[in-house]
């Protein structure tokens, strides 16, 4: 089994980068493959937490000035919180969760228009091949929606 990791821009929704890891690989590990060097955030989900963390990270982006990580928290930490402070922590989740659909959106199209469901073992380099073709071609049916919607 494999995954795979993308990296999408935050105001197009577009992806830029396509990662293919093996399914026993942790998703951090495939963070700094993922940015093109110019973004001043990293969003993830709780599979992220830590990216900041690590020896390799990327703290600067190519003009010096420092990244922001950004991770959506565990479920189970907002339940250890009180109720009032359970009730903000939600709302700045909810605010994390909007710009992280754009992600989602990119891997809707390559799950529901293309059928792209399950793997087949064929090895990291065809399947990563693949993955370039799938969200090539996700790119240009989202890129090209507004005019279909005509």
């Amino acid at each position: 089994c494999f995954k795979a990791h993308i990296g999408v821009n935050e105001e197009t929704g577009l992806a830029h980068h396509v990662k293919t890891t093996s399914a026993n690989e942790h998703d951090v590990t495939a963070v700094n493959n993922l940015m093109y060097g110019e973004e001043n955030r990293m969003r993830g989900d709780s599979a992220y937490i830590g990216a900041n963390k690590r020896k390799d990270t990327i703290v600067r982006n190519k003009k010096g000035k420092k990244i922001k990580y950004i991770t959506k928290r565990k479920p189970s930490s907002i339940k250890e919180l009180s109720k009032s402070v359970q009730f903000a922590t939600k709302k700045t989740e909810k605010k994390k969760s909007s710009v992280r659909c754009k992600v989602e959106n990119v891997f809707a199209v390559v799950k529901r228009l293309f059928g792209y469901r399950k793997t087949r073992y064929r090895g990291l380099q065809k399947q990563t091949a693949k993955n370039y073709i799938m969200f090539a071609l996700a790119n240009l049916y989202l890129a090209d929606r507004k005019s279909l919607a005509v």
